[in-house]
């Protein structure tokens, strides 16, 4: 049993082996549309090692000029943003605890090679609203700390299926994905990304 921070909640196998085939092809649609970039960091101009892209009204993106914002369209068609595909309305609506729906699902494709620094999702105006992750593919090690970027962390295997919240006290929680695991997907396989190993989709309410 993990003893999670208060406010944290992970749903283990939340979509079953049908439920991922099916979102995947869900976000394969939304990639067609949308397509995939890679963001860099607003200080240094750094690639990120993810490629991302996004789905709802609005989308979150990041580059040396305007930072970490939100945006309502694709930063290299200018095309507004898919919808949000319902599968994942339905899991917000069961796990979030909040009476609006989210407004931007971020789309963070890992390969093999990539990573996520310990960072907190504080570029929304309402921390009210909880963050839910989805994992679609190989098993990856994530790390969990406190509110604190000094706080002690913790590292669990987070698996295709799972639905990771971060809500109440936890909201603001450091949290990063140390590497990705050398492990499969479940069967029925998943129609991932060219090159991917690992999909994460984040759910959050910005206003």
């Amino acid at each position: 049993m993990l003893d999670l921070p208060p406010g944290v909640a992970l749903h283990r196998g939340y979509f079953d082996p049908v439920a991922r085939k099916n979102l995947a092809l869900d976000i394969a649609e939304v990639i067609a549309r949308a397509p995939l970039y890679t963001c860099s960091m607003p200080k240094t101009g750094a690639l990120m090692s993810v490629r991302m892209t996004n789905c709802g009204s609005l989308g979150w993106l990041s580059d040396k000029e305007g930072g970490y914002r939100y945006a309502s369209r694709h930063p290299v068609t200018n095309q507004a943003w898919p919808p949000i595909p319902d599968a994942l309305l339905r899991a917000w609506e069961r796990l979030s605890d909040y009476p609006a729906p989210p407004e931007a699902c971020l789309i963070n494709v890992y390969d093999s090679e990539a990573r996520m620094g310990l960072h907190q999702d504080r570029d929304e105006k309402d921390f009210a609203a909880p963050v839910v992750s989805v994992s679609l593919g190989a098993d990856c090690r994530f790390r969990l700390g406190g509110p604190r970027r000094g706080d002690k962390t913790m590292s669990f295997v987070l698996s295709s299926g799972d639905v990771l919240v971060l809500g109440g006290a936890g909201r603001l929680c450091f949290h990063g994905v140390d590497r990705i695991l050398p492990t499969l997907p479940s069967s029925p396989s998943l129609d991932l990304p060219a090159g991917a190993a690992r999909v994460n989709l984040t759910l959050r309410r910005v206003a």
